[in-house]
């Protein structure tokens, strides 16, 4: 019997389980299996046992939540479950875990539900987007299966992260072996293979080769396989790949809000739906966005995106490097001279920077015109932009100090626009 063949326990298992903790659940595994007879054949699974390694050598078992995000390739609604959780041999496995029960012995069926190839998979912390839980991590199969798993004890979660990394990491290096060795001929297999064929290092040149024939990740972004996400991308990035100097996103959102009015109650400081900004998001990265869709129609959802757009730039729309050029002038006593220091600013900014702040800037001194509707007036727009537009490379402990300057270089740009922007 190989160990391949047999590296999984009969379809159920009858366990006393007490959910107290991880290491009990590991201890009641290891004396029963070690002295319950096991349902089936009794004596191939005991040598299984011997062989492949028991419950003591699993790299690791224990209870954790989880869940299915997507199945071959397709999103599936989340369902979070408590599950016993097993890693052996390369493989983790999901067991149906009963609902708890009142404290005091109980018999249980723990019966595998889904096993997770780590072979080619790969394990990694989950987003916020992915889950609004703590300590959540993402398992990618390969073979398109995608689960969540989570545990609130942080040590926990950790140690179950190293394990799955390693074991992925180990998974990986005896590829190449593998391959070499499936090159190699059989001792009954045909003599008419050449040495050079079976050489190790023949075999990782030609795997070299064929690595380095693959197309560059530029190339395939040019061909349109795959898309720069909108969101978190740097602004002349983004820029760069539309072949403009304001972003396309922005320009739809600005064009939805005021078609549907600026006299709104409320516009950029109500905050939309999280749940819809998100999913718009999502789509702006991965599709033709169109804010006349219905799914849209909550214009504080168009705003909300817009504020979040630009609140994810890695280098804000002022770029780090005038951040405390824009600061200095401000702070300048003199009105006049205030105003021409601000103008030689905005003109010495990268043109997808001024001509994004330009458009932005146009739009929220439209808005605040209809101010006596919309209760926006121009501080009001300063405090809600303030600290997205402007923000230090270098946190300081000049926070609220900076703060009330970036709202200050805000209202002092809406208020002086068209001098700024259409000066000569």
């Amino acid at each position: 019997m190989t160990c391949g063949a047999s590296a999984h326990p009969p379809s159920s298992l009858i366990l006393e389980v007490r959910p107290d903790s991880q290491e009990e659940h590991v201890r009641l595994q290891q004396r029963q299996l070690q002295h319950r007879k096991l349902p089936g054949d009794a004596r191939s699974w005991p040598a299984v046992v011997s062989e492949c390694g028991s419950v003591q050598n699993l790299e690791k078992a224990g209870i954790l939540n989880k869940t299915k995000v997507c199945e071959n390739g397709k999103k599936v609604r989340k369902n979070w479950t408590q599950t016993w959780t097993v890693l052996h041999g390369g493989v983790l496995t999901f067991h149906k875990d009963p609902k708890s029960a009142p404290t005091g012995a109980l018999v249980r069926f723990i019966v595998p539900e889904v096993a997770v190839d780590l072979r080619g998979a790969t394990i990694s912390w989950a987003s916020k987007e992915k889950s609004s839980k703590k300590n959540v991590l993402e398992l990618k199969g390969k073979n398109g299966m995608e689960f969540l798993v989570q545990y609130d004890t942080e040590s926990i979660i950790n140690d179950w992260y190293k394990v799955l990394v390693d074991t992925i990491r180990q998974n990986l290096y005896k590829c190449l072996p593998s391959v070499s060795s499936a090159s190699r001929p059989s001792v009954t297999s045909s003599t008419s293979t050449s040495a050079a064929d079976t050489d190790p290092k023949k075999v990782r040149t030609k795997l070299m080769k064929f690595l380095l024939k693959r197309p560059t990740l530029q190339s395939v972004k040019e061909k349109g396989y795959i898309r720069d996400n909108v969101f978190g991308c740097h602004l002349d990035t983004l820029c760069a790949l539309e072949k403009s100097t304001v972003p396309s996103f922005v320009e739809k959102c600005i064009r939805a809000v005021e078609k549907r009015g600026l006299d709104i109650d409320g516009l950029y400081r109500v905050s939309g739906n999280l749940a819809v900004i998100q999913k718009l998001r999502f789509k702006a990265d991965h599709e033709e966005l169109d804010l006349e869709d219905g799914q849209w129609e909550d214009v504080h959802v168009i705003t909300g995106a817009l504020k979040l757009f630009f609140r994810e730039l890695p280098e804000p729309l002022f770029p780090f490097s005038h951040f405390h050029k824009f600061i200095g002038a401000i702070k300048i006593p003199d009105y006049n001279t205030k105003l021409s220091h601000i103008i030689e600013l905005v003109q010495s900014l990268p043109p997808s920077n001024h001509d994004t702040m330009k458009l932005l800037f146009g739009h929220l001194n439209r808005l605040i015109k209809y101010g006596e509707n919309n209760r926006m007036t121009a501080q009001n727009v300063a405090i809600v932009f303030g600290p997205t537009l402007l923000r230090p490379e270098m946190e300081s402990s000049n926070l609220a100090m900076h703060m009330i300057y970036q709202n200050q270089i805000v209202e002092f740009i809406l208020r002086e626009y068209e001098l700024i922007f259409n000066s000569s």
